[in-house]
Order: structure tokens, then C-alpha cells, then sequence
């Protein structure tokens, strides 16, 4: 690679036209022999809907494109299709090829990881000396949407953690969609990426087909669609350089609070989108109340919803 293209670039230096092409090249050469692995597949097993799993699973973008460039019609894809999901890939061959037992439990969603009682957050808000206000759910929910119809940056900490590389709305900071400079202000005030990384909606799932060009649902973030032409401008923030986005559709069931949230959001705005990005700021999600406190404390976040407390800042 050295010897073909030269040195690579120093993190937080200048991407260049190289640096570009190198990107663009590497990616669809990957999508060339994703496409023909995957038609090579159906023609062995010509069914409609293909199970996938593996770290180049977590490509949205090439996920976005096999509708489009094979025959299958739907995707089954681990919500934890890297290294982190190795583990059931284990238990499932053991259980079945070893043990014969042919049972079969569905994953119902992604949120299984840790969560933390209201008390416990009290105990660690308290500790840091942060000053928060208790709310009941439905207000919790309006005062949040009335924050992010604002402007504000919302950091968003809620029930179990996500399994898997994506923030799915329990370990989440929130924001506005249609606004300009929320990509640079989140890029300032935490986030610190590259210009050219796009942030993700998180859309209600019956709205899904409305806003983008492909209605099948993706609710672990791990597919990249188009945004109709008539919602790009009103989605800014999370509209693409290619007017894509590597959506999160999400239904009540799966996510009855963060469905709540996006609702409340559209009904102020007309706009049943969120921005979603991970609750971290260049380091692993936050997975802690400890962890998310401090993560509010040391950016410029505005707001802090964790479990039934609201924070704010004093300006």
C-alpha cells in the first residue's frame, strides 16, 4: 500500500484529493465483490431474504445498495455483526451442530446491555454536585423535544445499553436535523471529526418510506439510503454529500421512549427525524451515568437527560 500510494495521512492532518480518491477507491472495489459474493450466493439459494453477520456487515453503504444490485429483497443482520457478536456466532454452532438442540430466540432489539436505576443516578448527579430536575415520563419527553426544537445539544441516557457498534437512542446525543450549523456545532463542541463524516437520522419507522427511497427498515443503523429530493433541505444536518443517510428506523415497540421523543419532536416541527450520534466524544459510549456526567461536564453539550433527570448548564 505504502509503495503503491505512499505514506499514510497523519491523523487530524489535511484530507486530500488522495486521501479522497484512495477512500472512494477502496470502497468500491469492496462493493464489487460484496455485490458478486452475494449474487453468487442467490444463485446457490435462490431465496428473497439473505442472514448476515461479520465486520464488513457494518458497511451501511454497501448494505444500502444490495437491494438494488442483487435479487435479494430483505436483510437479517446481526445488530453486533463485528468481533463483539463472535460470541453468539459460537453459541449458535455449538447448539446446534454439536448439541443438536434446534432451538431458535429471536433478538427482539439491540438494548441489552447495562442499565441503571433512577437512585443510582441520583447517587452519582449528586456526587459531581450537577443540579437536575426530576420529571414525570411524558413531561421528560416534551421538555426534551422543546430542547432539541431549540437548538440544543442534548445528551441522551436511557434505559439498557445498545449491543453493537451504533447508538441506537439509549446511549445518544440528540439533535436538531434541519438546521445548518448543527453539524459544525456538533463537530465543535464534541464530536471533533472530520468535515466529510455525515451524522445519522434516526426516523419513525412509518415515516421511513416517505423520506428516503427505500421503505425496507434498518433499525440497527446499518444500511445508507437516499433521501427524497423534498426532505433535503429540511434535513441538513443529516443529508449526505451523495444526498444519502445511514438511517435508524424506529419502531414504538422496539423503543417505546425514544419513539416518544421523535413524536414529540415531529409534532413541534413537523419533522419526524432526529439527529442520532454516538454519546461519546472521541473515546468508546459512555455506558455509565459516572461516564455520561462526565462526558457533559467536559463538553459543550447543553442539556443532559439521564434516566428521569433533566440538567441544564448555567449560562
Amino acid at each position: 500500500m505504502i509503495d503503491a500510494f505512499g505514506p499514510p495521512r497523519v491523523p487530524k492532518s489535511e484530507v486530500t484529493q488522495r486521501d479522497h480518491d484512495l477512500a472512494f477507491g477502496v470502497q468500491a472495489a469492496f462493493e464489487r465483490a460484496y455485490m458478486h459474493l452475494l449474487n453468487q450466493l442467490h444463485t446457490l439459494v435462490p431465496e428473497k431474504r439473505v442472514v448476515l453477520a461479520g465486520g464488513c456487515i457494518l458497511n451501511s453503504v454497501a448494505n444500502g445498495k444490495l437491494f438494488a444490485e442483487t435479487p435479494f429483497k430483505e436483510t437479517a443482520i446481526h445488530p453486533a455483526a463485528g468481533d463483539d457478536g463472535l460470541s453468539v456466532g459460537a453459541a449458535l454452532y455449538v447448539s446446534n451442530a454439536i448439541l443438536k438442540e434446534g432451538r431458535r430466540q429471536q433478538i427482539p432489539q439491540a438494548y441489552l446491555g447495562s442499565e441503571y436505576s433512577d437512585a443510582e443516578i441520583a447517587s452519582e448527579l449528586a456526587r459531581r454536585g450537577v443540579q437536575a430536575e426530576k420529571l414525570e415520563r411524558a413531561v421528560l419527553v416534551e421538555r426534551t423535544a422543546e430542547q432539541i426544537e431549540a437548538g440544543n445539544v442534548i445528551g441522551w441516557f436511557q434505559g439498557r445499553m445498545e449491543w453493537g457498534p451504533r447508538a441506537l437512542g439509549n446511549r445518544s446525543i440528540l439533535a436538531h436535523p434541519g438546521r445548518a450549523d448543527m453539524k459544525d456545532i456538533l463537530n465543535a463542541r464534541i464530536k471533533h471529526r472530520e468535515p466529510f463524516r455525515p451524522f445519522a437520522p434516526s426516523v419513525l419507522v412509518e415515516r421511513q418510506g416517505e423520506i428516503f427511497e427505500h421503505d425496507h427498515p434498518s433499525p440497527y443503523m446499518l444500511h445508507v439510503y437516499k433521501i427524497r429530493p423534498e426532505w433535503r433541505e429540511r434535513l441538513c444536518t443529516v443529508n449526505h454529500a451523495d444526498n444519502t443517510g445511514r438511517l435508524q428506523s424506529v419502531a414504538r415497540h422496539e423503543n417505546p421512549l425514544y419513539y416518544d421523543l421523535i413524536k414529540a419532536f415531529e409534532r413541534r416541527t413537523g419533522i419526524p427525524v432526529i439527529v442520532n450520534t454516538s454519546f461519546n466524544e472521541n473515546e468508546p459510549i459512555v455506558c455509565t451515568p459516572a461516564e455520561a456526567i462526565d462526558c457533559y461536564l467536559r463538553t459543550k453539550m447543553d442539556v443532559l437527560v439521564i434516566g428521569s433527570f433533566v440538567c441544564r448548564k448555567v449560562l
